[in-house]
């Protein structure tokens, strides 16, 4: 009831909410400030607000309530998985082209398959296997982690979108020093990717000028398409921008990582999700 009224902003909106009438949602939050011994909700101007001791309570309320879903999740999947489901969790730039292009080709050859398809970051991943939202990952280097395993699939490397005649005097290869002062489309909590860029430019000693910072390398490839700088992408996320007319710069010297498929150490992956594995392989071959 606290986090129904908390996240609502009222008792009729959580009463709605959880389907109860309104003087069911007082009763149980007046007997919940009882039992606390504090109040949670000030009435100003006809307005439930939140004290400093509801706010703080929330936050671990909320967390619980996270975690219930995980495990609802969990249950979900473990009800469901079968040997013609799989699970795949995928860096978001692999998901433009690289993972349809796998999932159409296997699926001809095993029509009865289905799968469920989710985009993970690189920190997600150990967290995605454990609570079991997906059976494998086809990511880039993966997180040093015991309990994780990975099978390496191909090498990639990065690319430096603009758009044409940002920088005329080019035509394939920019050194990086030639960065330095740039404006530049940044992705922040991009794992091994980022820590390569970012050690590349200490390196040749090159400071450029971050002006904004995004989640994912679409975004920043879409910002620059618009006018935005220029950005420092994955080559699957470059490749599927020459279409929108952006220029694909190799930068020198190259900056290359690894696309692996992750699993974890107790839960190796099924015949079916190796098949595929060999599948998404194929793909990076072509």
């Amino acid at each position: 009831m606290f986090h129904a009224v908390y996240a609502n902003g009222s008792i009729s909106a959580a009463a709605r909410g959880l389907n109860v009438s309104q003087p069911a949602v007082s009763k149980v939050l007046r007997h919940t400030e009882t039992q606390l011994g504090i109040r949670l909700f000030d009435l100003v101007r006809g307005r439930l607000v939140p004290t400093d001791e509801a706010h703080a309570l929330f936050r671990e309320v909320d967390e619980v309530f996270g975690r219930i879903a995980s495990l609802q999740i969990t249950a979900n999947n473990l009800r469901n998985a079968g040997a013609g489901h799989l699970r795949i969790g995928v860096a978001p730039s692999l998901g433009l082209e690289i993972a349809p292009a796998a999932i159409s080709a296997f699926r001809k050859k095993f029509p009865s398959v289905t799968f469920d398809i989710k985009t993970l970051h690189h920190n997600d991943v150990l967290r995605a296997l454990y609570e079991r939202e997906c059976d494998l990952a086809i990511g880039y280097d993966p997180p040093d982690h015991p309990r994780l395993k990975s099978r390496k699939l191909s090498a990639a490397q990065l690319y430096l979108i603009a758009r044409p005649g940002h920088f005329p005097s080019v035509s394939e290869t920019l050194d990086i020093a030639e960065l330095s002062g740039l404006e530049i489309v940044s992705v922040n909590g991009s794992g091994p990717i980022g820590d390569l860029v970012e050690t590349a430019l200490e390196k040749a000693q090159v400071e450029v000028r971050e002006i904004i910072s995004v989640g994912t390398y679409y975004i920043a490839a879409a910002l620059v398409r618009f006018g935005s700088g220029v950005a420092i992408v994955d080559e699957f996320t470059a490749r599927s921008m020459v279409s929108h007319g952006l220029d694909t710069i190799e930068i020198s010297p190259e900056m290359r990582f690894g696309v692996h498929a992750i699993w974890l150490e107790d839960r190796p992956p099924s015949k079916l999700g190796l098949r595929f594995v060999k599948a998404i392989e194929e793909a990076l071959q072509k």
